[in-house]
């Protein structure tokens, strides 16, 4: 019984922890373009293979 004094404090403080950084990544925009970098690399422009001859 006396475990859940200390497993109980310690998981609000990982679990306020995880939603602080949640939203850190919000506010810095990590999540503003998703789709960017998937379709990036799709381009043409983009490639850096050797290009045959």
């Amino acid at each position: 019984m006396t475990v859940l004094l200390v497993l109980i404090p310690v998981s609000l403080i990982l679990g306020l922890g995880g939603l602080a950084a949640f939203f850190w990544s919000v506010s810095s925009h990590q999540y503003d373009d998703p789709e960017g970098e998937a379709n990036r690399i799709l381009d043409s422009q983009f490639d850096d293979t050797p290009s045959s001859r």
